[in-house]
C-alpha cells in the first residue's frame, strides 16, 4: 500500500466477506465465488472464468498442505472438481486425481463451472471438518516450517 493509505475500509469489506463465506461454508448453504465474466474471446470455455479462483486455492493448499494428508474418495472429488481448470501437466504424480478428472469430462458452462466450486469447497470443509475451508488445517510440521506471517514458498506450475 502507498505509505499513508488508510487501508480500513478495504479491511473491513474483506472481513465482511470472510464472514458471509465463512457462515455458508459452516452451514453448508450456497455462496457466490467471485469469478471473471466470460468475454467473447474466450469462446464460451467456463475454465477462462474460474481459473483465478481455482489457482488461488490451490496456491492456499500449497501453504497449508495439511487437509492434503487426508485420503479418500470426498478428497479426489473435491479436487477433481476443481483441478479439472488446471493444466493436466501441473498436476504431478496425481494419478488417481487425473482419473476422477478424466471421469468427470469437460465442464459443460460457467454455471456448472461455478456450481462445482460451491460443491467442492463444500465437501472439503466435509473432509477437513466443519470450518476447514476457511481456517486452514495447519499440522505441527507446517506451523513449524512457516510460522504466521511468514512468506509462501514459491508455487510451481500453476498457470495454463
Amino acid at each position: 500500500m502507498p505509505k499513508g493509505f488508510d487501508a480500513s475500509r478495504l479491511h473491513a469489506l474483506a472481513l465482511r466477506r470472510h464472514a458471509e463465506l465463512d457462515a455458508a461454508i459452516r452451514q453448508r448453504r450456497w455462496f457466490d465465488p467471485w469469478v471473471f465474466e466470460l468475454v467473447d474471446d474466450d469462446s464460451g470455455e467456463p475454465t477462462s472464468a474460474v481459473y483465478p479462483w481455482v489457482a488461488g486455492f490451490a496456491t492456499a493448499l500449497e501453504t497449508f498442505p495439511a487437509l492434503l494428508r487426508r485420503e479418500g474418495p470426498a478428497l479426489t472429488e473435491a479436487l477433481a472438481l476443481l483441478y479439472r481448470h488446471l493444466d493436466p501437466d501441473d498436476l504431478e504424480d496425481a494419478h488417481e486425481l487425473i482419473e476422477a478428472i478424466d471421469e468427470l469430462g469437460p465442464c459443460g458452462d460457467l454455471a456448472e463451472a461455478v456450481e462445482d466450486l460451491v460443491r467442492a469447497t463444500l465437501l472439503l470443509a466435509d473432509v477437513g471438518g466443519v470450518g476447514a475451508a476457511t481456517a486452514p488445517v495447519r499440522s505441527r510440521e507446517d506451523r513449524r516450517r512457516r510460522p504466521s506471517g511468514g512468506r509462501a514458498p514459491p508455487r510451481r506450475g500453476a498457470g495454463r
